[in-house]
């Protein structure tokens, strides 16, 4: 298949920063990635030390590298961890199209990372031996970092999703917490009756909710092999997800309240925004962003989109990857591997992240963990069936941050306008199939 890389490299920018450039193939360094590297080969390197360059926002990792140099007293990481998101991305995405300034490591989200494996941005970590650590992770994570035997990154965290409720709304109005989206849309309707302030969730268009939401009914929108991909959200899963979510907009039911805002923490604290569904890494942002409410809320699975269905999906979650052009390739790997397979997971866990790996979501004191937030209940066991019960065949398109970047022009217009959910999708996959051919992807009609 041939590969239009000057075109792909120009197209996989991130939202409206810099495209990644042609330097992002690696150059010389895709010799070096071939390399199979022993158990050996990082012994040496960690005994002759360095210096380890680590972009990452991920608190817990700073404690994680505090360890990591007890352990290996010869290496000394370098954790530049003041930027996220947007800026996190235009900051890698400027260093390897520059060829210099590039980190060692870097965190990349899921859903990013195919913008930077595609064009060569990444080491196939498989080389290091990465492959065989397939089963210490859950499958939605594991599938999110590989691609057929390339191995990009190691999974940091997971975002398995749950409906958290607010159980002081639900025993006043007397609501059955639903286990089904029929429920859960008989549920908004008898709450909004009720109280018509009160909303059973907040929702002016987001792109990850859903995406997350038709990952969970079925729905495979997003079809990827190499450069070819195919878009369709027109699909039976998705036909479940647009059944109901049109009925909610239509009938008023969702709270016009953007997520991270001032007024959703407001509403997620005084009860006019009754349930969110979301990753399982939400329960600290509960306890730092809604403190009042605490003992107030709880955690359920997801409802079903059919009754008795126990499928779930992925809401967030991050990996540690090596660029290409990095330097101190074996120390850059001894610290993922130890940061999210090895010693430094335990430490990650204890405080606060949500584990990818198996060991840690079977672990006795890890589900029987109390949480005083959701008056004492043991929600890590619903997290970790919910991990359980991800499906591993998703795919994100390999420029999903710009398809990302365009939901609100396309899909948003149904939220406050009369356009349709369903035509709104096919906006949103019109545009980005304009963007993928424009950038040289053979994209199927």
């Amino acid at each position: 298949m041939r590969r239009k890389t000057s075109r792909l490299l120009r197209g996989l920018a991130l939202l409206s920063t810099l495209a990644l450039g042609a330097t992002a193939c690696g150059g010389s360094d895709d010799s070096s990635e071939q390399k199979q590297v022993s158990a050996g080969d990082i012994q040496a390197a960690l005994e002759k030390g360095g210096t380890v360059s680590v972009w990452a926002w991920e608190p817990t990792l700073k404690t994680v590298a505090a360890d990591f140099e007890k352990k290996y007293p010869k290496v000394k990481i370098n954790l530049v961890s003041e930027r996220s998101g947007d800026k996190h991305y235009t900051a890698l995405s400027n260093a390897i199209s520059a060829g210099k300034g590039v980190p060692d490591v870097a965190q990349v989200e899921y859903f990013a990372l195919g913008q930077y494996s595609l064009t060569k941005g990444l080491t196939d970590l498989s080389s290091y031996g990465a492959d065989k650590l397939a089963s210490k992770y859950t499958p939605g994570p594991w599938n999110a970092v590989s691609d057929g035997k390339a191995v990009y990154g190691l999974p940091m965290d997971s975002g398995p999703m749950a409906l958290f409720y607010n159980k002081k709304v639900f025993d006043k109005y007397k609501i059955t917490v639903p286990t089904t989206w029929d429920e859960y849309l008989d549920a908004a309707r008898k709450l909004h009756k009720a109280d018509p302030k009160a909303y059973i969730a907040n929702d002016t268009g987001d792109a990850g909710l859903t995406t997350s939401l038709l990952w969970q009914a079925g729905s495979r929108p997003y079809k990827v092999d190499g450069t070819k991909v195919k878009i369709d959200f027109a699909d039976a899963g998705a036909k479940k997800f647009t059944d109901v979510w049109q009925k909610l907009i239509d009938e008023k039911l969702l709270a016009p309240v953007t997520g991270w805002t001032d007024d959703w923490y407001k509403g997620l604290g005084d009860g006019s925004i009754a349930t969110l569904a979301t990753g399982a890494w939400m329960p600290a942002n509960f306890t730092t962003g809604v403190p009042d409410a605490s003992g107030d809320w709880r955690a359920a699975a997801m409802p079903a989109w059919t009754k008795g269905d126990k499928a779930s999906a992925e809401n967030g979650g991050s990996s540690l990857a090596l660029p290409a052009l990095g330097k101190n390739k074996e120390l850059a790997y001894a610290f993922v591997e130890y940061a999210n397979a090895g010693d430094g997971v335990a430490t990650r866990v204890k405080e606060g992240a949500f584990p990818a790996t198996t060991a840690e979501l079977k672990d006795t004191a890890f589900l029987d963990k109390g949480f005083e937030y959701f008056g004492g209940q043991k929600a890590n066991e619903i997290f970790a069936q919910s991990a359980a019960n991800v499906a591993d065949d998703w795919s994100y398109l390999p420029f999903q941050p710009y398809a990302n970047s365009i939901f609100n022009d396309t899909v948003g217009k149904a939220y406050v306008s009369g356009t349709k959910l369903t035509d709104a999708l096919k906006s949103w996959q019109d545009a980005s199939v304009k963007y993928g051919e424009e950038q040289g992807f053979t994209v199927e009609k």
